[in-house]
């Protein structure tokens, strides 16, 4: 569900970012990081705690160190231990700052994670909010097949038995990549970037009715898989219905709302004879060409448009 809390373990943080440990009242294994955003603490250094949310990773950089170092011992001592009271879930200090037996005090006082980089702080923030943003994301679980096709991330949906498998198989013999088959994780990790893998237990494993559980990676190779992939087109495919209108010409965009954002789909009939993975990768280098500025089907209407005098 969208509206989920996930959490990610401090010693995750730790070990991606190679945080050096200052303090920390727990095992990083038990400190749970559940929000996507990061504070930098001026505002509370002045004593101003409205709106301020202690569940966010504060960070603190040169700036903040200079302004605190400013004031007198009396007032520095009384706006460190208001601070620390607030019990934010975990304070970082950047660019190598030295940090003061009197902050760490205060830090085992208030039970208070305390770590330290060399990174500098602009840097760092933007590293740690993408790190944050990929794993607390919402996201949902899709049964499909998630390919990587030209360099595009392509979702495959529709009903079981319809050949999304075998479709990728085939797209892998051609040189492309396997993300996830038969379930799809897609996190949301901006507003506009969704992104799919497959999860753990199933990683590299494709089902083929028949044939039973494929080991793409062994068979394949390592070129022929990825862990993750960004979303650029929602591929449906459905039994051909000789009573049903298929889109000839493109006009027709639509789109498929996954997590809040409109990602761009087709629909793809299948039938007998229909070579899937060519069609495919001609969708996936169109779509490409589209985000590119280029949309071949509104071209050719233009022309269309032209030669029968009607501009």
């Amino acid at each position: 569900m969208i509206d989920e809390t996930y959490s990610v373990k401090l010693s995750k943080i730790i070990e991606e970012f190679k945080l050096e440990t200052i303090y920390l009242p727990d095992f990083p294994e038990n400190i749970l990081i559940s929000s996507t955003g990061v504070n930098r603490p001026g505002l509370q250094m002045v004593g101003f705690y409205d709106h301020y949310e202690q569940g966010r990773l504060q960070i603190v950089g040169k700036v903040e160190n200079l302004f605190i170092e400013q004031m007198s011992p009396e007032e520095r001592a009384k706006r460190l231990e208001d601070y620390f009271r607030s019990s934010p879930v975990g304070i970082i200090v950047t660019s190598s700052i030295s940090i003061s037996s009197e902050c760490i005090s205060y830090a085992e006082k208030y039970k208070v994670p305390l770590l330290r980089t060399s990174t500098q702080t602009s840097e760092f923030m933007a590293a740690l909010i993408a790190f944050l943003n990929v794993s607390l994301g919402p996201r949902i679980t899709r049964h499909g097949v998630l390919v990587e096709v030209y360099g595009e991330g392509i979702l495959l949906l529709g009903d079981s038995g319809v050949g999304k498998s075998e479709t990728a198989i085939e797209l892998l013999k051609r040189g492309h990549r396997l993300i996830a088959d038969d379930a799809v994780e897609i996190k949301k990790v901006s507003a506009t970037t969704l992104v799919g893998r497959a999860p753990d237990i199933i990683r590299h494993y494709v089902e083929l009715r028949g044939v039973g559980i494929v080991d793409v990676r062994r068979l394949f190779g390592m070129g022929a898989v990825k862990e993750s992939e960004k979303l650029d087109l929602v591929i449906n495919l459905e039994e051909w219905d000789n009573n049903k209108m298929y889109d000839r010409l493109g006009l027709d965009e639509q789109t498929t709302n996954i997590l809040g954002i409109e990602v761009p789909s087709i629909t793809l009939p299948v039938s007998s004879g229909r070579n899937l993975s060519v069609v495919i990768e001609v969708a996936a280098m169109n779509n490409r060409q589209k985000r590119m500025g280029y949309n071949t089907a509104k071209e050719f209407n233009k022309r269309l448009m032209e030669s029968m005098g009607m501009e």
